[in-house]
């Protein structure tokens, strides 16, 4: 936002003219509303297109992969059910909702219903050939349903990148009002200027009457008082108010703001005050004629666990055998490029304070702790961990190792000993723990992963501050989903390489 766009003068706290001297609205709406929207119907059938796609491919593979002898032909059933499944897969897809705008674009919850279509295909499939006692091909049901799964999946994320990278080029943006008190509206722009490529381009807020500010956070501009968001709203054209909790602020006031909203185009979304806790683990409860938000324990005992860690040992029993020849590649690599041990290994806490060896392939050389004193001043770290971009202690084969994070896959077995999982937090350092405050230690309640929202989201880049927040929120909305999606993520970021040094 330029300069141009702060008013001159201070928001007046009379009603009769709320406001005078701000900014021009041609200057924070853009094209308006439903022009900024139109990208989304194209997105959308281009999302169908796609899914019956998908389903083709998968329907023409799991018809050669009929698991039967070459002197078999097809048989009628099969045939007609590889025919019917692009449809019959976009009418799963349909009755999933997975293409209402409310689930596309950002959370997990679009590939969770994609994941109820498949099972709702599943049953449908499964329950047909039961009842008219059709003869289908096994082969149909064990590859051609989970890869349509997979490629449905797989095309939707790739879509949801491409939207992302235009996005941070300034793209398929939505202006947002933020709507509360100072701090609030700080902490949630803040927010939402680090997560530029989900598309909230905040243009402005609305503060208390008294505020006697002309300009909030970032220098961009108080266009109204509370009482005033329809009139902000209409004259500005916004796209989406996110409204911070504050007494002015009460049931009664936000009823008929969402009453009145609904005469213009703009979203209303609430903030509460547990705004790091997931869409999953908030509930809508009615109490004693009251709709009240329940948060729902984090999902870290019990049968959720014990899927996450046969998921996590029967994976890297498998990711171990698969990438057995880069593994040796490397302890070649390592043993041959300089003296000492191919593996290192370094005391790490897991979960509950337990301390373990955590391996890696030995990327530096030997003597690489004692020269952290000699360093300091070079630090480039993020203030607790010491890191620098060119580390003269990194050997020539240590720095291809870095480059693609195969130092980290002695960690399987780590992960295969249930030391850690596949995915988690960073494990931290004996030194990092005794520093930790009480918000901290909640990263010690589940194993540490061998990848996590850390690696994805800038590894050695990010602040020390930016990695606790994101270890945290991993662990209070952990699941098998939020998994899948890191560990799909984290493919992108090995070959990218950003913030691996």
């Amino acid at each position: 936002m330029s300069s141009e766009a702060v008013p001159s003068e201070h928001v007046t706290q009379h009603r009769a003219a709320p406001l005078q001297r701000l900014p021009r609205p041609d200057r924070l709406r853009g094209a308006g509303t439903e022009a900024r929207r139109a990208w989304r119907g194209p997105y959308v059938r281009r999302l169908v297109v796609w899914d019956a796609l998908c389903a083709s491919a998968a329907a023409g593979s799991g018809l050669l992969a009929r698991f039967a002898p070459p002197d078999v032909g097809l048989t009628t059933a099969s045939l007609a059910i590889a025919v019917a499944l692009p449809a019959v897969w976009l009418f799963a897809m349909v009755v999933a909702r997975s293409y209402e705008s409310r689930y596309l674009w950002e959370g997990p919850e679009e590939f969770r219903r994609v994941f109820f279509a498949a099972a709702l295909l599943l049953a449908i499939v499964g329950t047909v050939s039961w009842g008219l006692k059709l003869e289908v091909a096994r082969g149909f049901v064990v590859v051609a349903l989970p890869l349509a799964t997979l490629l449905t999946l797989a095309q939707r994320q790739a879509h949801r990148s491409w939207l992302r990278r235009q996005r941070a080029h300034g793209r398929f943006q939505q202006t947002t009002l933020l709507v509360g008190h100072r701090t609030g509206v700080a902490a949630l722009r803040e927010q939402l200027h680090r997560e530029a490529d989900q598309g909230y381009r905040v243009i402005g807020y609305c503060l208390p009457h008294g505020s006697g500010l002309r300009s909030g956070p970032g220098g961009l501009p108080v266009l109204g008082a509370l009482d005033e968001v329809v009139d902000v709203v209409e004259r500005y054209e916004v796209d989406t108010v996110a409204v911070l909790p504050s007494p002015e602020l009460d049931g009664a006031v936000l009823r008929r703001l969402g009453w009145e909203l609904e005469k213009t185009q703009a979203d209303l979304l609430l903030a509460p005050s547990v705004s790091e806790v997931a869409g999953p683990r908030i509930r809508v409860r009615p109490v004693c004629g009251l709709s009240l938000l329940q948060m729902e324990r984090p999902e870290l005992r019990g049968l959720h666990r014990l899927v996450k860690e046969s998921f996590d040992r029967t994976a890297a029993v498998l990711l171990l055998l698969l990438l057995a020849p880069i593994l040796v590649a490397a302890a070649v690599a390592v043993r041959f490029d300089s003296p000492g041990p191919v593996l290192f290994r370094q005391e790490r806490v897991g979960r509950d304070g337990r301390r373990f060896p955590m391996l890696k392939f030995r990327s530096m050389h030997v003597d690489a702790e004692r020269q952290v004193a000699r360093l300091a001043a070079v630090d480039e770290g993020n203030g607790v961990l010491f890191k620098m971009r060119q580390d003269p202690r990194v050997t020539r084969a240590g720095r291809v190792l870095r480059r693609y994070s195969i130092d980290e896959l002695p960690q399987l077995l780590n992960i295969v000993r249930g030391e850690m999982s596949l995915v988690g937090p960073r494990p931290p350092l004996p030194s990092e723990v005794e520093r930790y405050g009480v918000e901290m230690h909640r990263r010690l309640v589940v194993k540490p992963g061998l990848t996590g929202l850390w690696q994805v989201s800038g590894r050695s880049d990010l602040s020390w501050s930016d990695s606790v927040r994101l270890d945290i929120h991993y662990v209070e909305n952990w699941s098998l989903t939020l998994d899948l999606m890191i560990l799909w993520r984290t493919v992108g970021a090995v070959f990218t390489g950003r913030g691996a040094y």
